[in-house]
């Protein structure tokens, strides 16, 4: 867990945000939310520590008012390690990345929001699309129904003629 670095003893009130400094130092500095208007001002030096920090370390202000370290799970160092590693691996295998290009699927295309037009337009065109309809049925009808006459007289000089 935590191991402590420097004893302070520091007590801690309302309002205020307590971290160690570039010096290394105890600061504190004045909260958005902490209760109350925010004052302008920098912040202050609550006691000297003049700790060396050490890299992939967090420093804090503990319950008791101690400063304390704890190693970080992901420090800065390991990351870039990994991402060599990657570029490295990846230069070595051209084929398998075509085959991994060939698999991948096509993405869909983001859904729109509906707006209050995009819906009022609907409404029209639903409305004139109806209307549409409703007045190519009529000719439509009378359609059918002379084609059946003009057939049965084509059927029927058919008839005659043999």
């Amino acid at each position: 867990m935590a191991t402590v670095v420097a004893k302070t003893g520091i007590k801690r009130e309302k309002g205020w945000l307590y971290y160690v400094d570039k010096k290394g130092d105890v600061s504190r500095a004045r909260m958005a939310r902490g209760g109350g208007k925010v004052p302008k001002g920098k912040p202050q030096k609550v006691e000297k520590c003049g700790i060396a920090r050490e890299e992939g370390f967090l420093y804090f202000i503990d319950k008791k008012g101690n400063v304390a370290k704890v190693k970080m799970k992901r420090s800065g160092t390991r990351r870039r390690k990994t991402t060599a590693r990657r570029k490295t691996a990846a230069r070595g295998r051209t084929a398998a990345r075509r085959s991994t290009a060939k698999r991948k699927t096509a993405r869909r295309k983001p859904a729109r929001r509906k707006t209050a037009r995009r819906t009022a337009r609907k409404k029209t065109a639903r409305r004139s699309t109806a209307k549409r309809k409703t007045a190519r049925r009529k000719p439509a009808r009378r359609k059918t129904a002379r084609r059946s006459t003009a057939k049965r007289k084509t059927t029927a000089r058919r008839r005659a003629r043999r």
